[in-house]
């Protein structure tokens, strides 16, 4: 059904093809956002095999009741990450206290290219660069720090970043853009940003 369209259908069509029960549906869902979701599972749950898990969890509830989805309460998107983030957040519960913990910033390791001969320099310009990132996020105030970390890191839109803060749309515009100018500002200082 979708197959003529590829990657350029939209999440409407996506989802009216899925209630159709078109297998090459969920194949383009799959395809555009299941690195996203992954990504939001992982940041929750600090566990890749069970991020794995919550996501075939998440795009099988999508294949099993994509008939429930209605594009004009949101977009596919918003509905898989919210489902992603929610039944992330069901299994930390059912997990001991002791285990909980969510991934942020600070303890986020970085995994090195596989492969010989990685170019030590490089490594290490890269870890300052992610040091200087940290220290910069780490100034900002509480809830520019909440709207960057949303956004860049939880893949979420300004409006739905608004949505889970509770606050008006151009709050989170401005406070995105206050935080971008002080993050520049810093990094400019400390000589990592080449602009002509």
């Amino acid at each position: 059904m979708l197959t003529h369209l590829g990657s350029a259908a939209s999440d409407t069509d996506i989802g009216r093809a899925l209630a159709a029960a078109d297998v090459d549906a969920l194949a383009i869902a799959y395809d555009r956002y299941g690195a996203l979701a992954y990504s939001v599972a992982v940041r929750i749950l600090g566990d890749a095999k069970l991020a794995e898990d919550i996501v075939q969890e998440t795009f099988l509830k999508l294949w099993n009741s994509a008939s429930a989805f209605d594009p004009g309460k949101g977009s596919l998107r918003a509905w898989l990450l919210t489902s992603v983030r929610n039944r992330a957040i069901d299994q930390l519960r059912g997990r001991g206290a002791h285990e909980r913990r969510e991934v942020d910033l600070a303890s986020a390791e970085w995994v090195p290219a596989s492969g010989a001969g990685g170019d030590p320099w490089r490594e290490v310009a890269a870890e300052m660069e992610r040091d200087a990132v940290r220290d910069a996020l780490a100034r900002l105030p509480v809830e520019q720090k909440q709207v960057v970390e949303l956004a860049f890191y939880g893949g979420y839109t300004y409006r739905e970043i608004a949505e889970i803060s509770r606050v008006p749309l151009s709050t989170v515009k401005g406070r995105m853009r206050l935080a971008l100018e002080k993050l520049h500002s810093y990094l400019e200082g400390k000589g990592l940003l080449n602009e002509p």
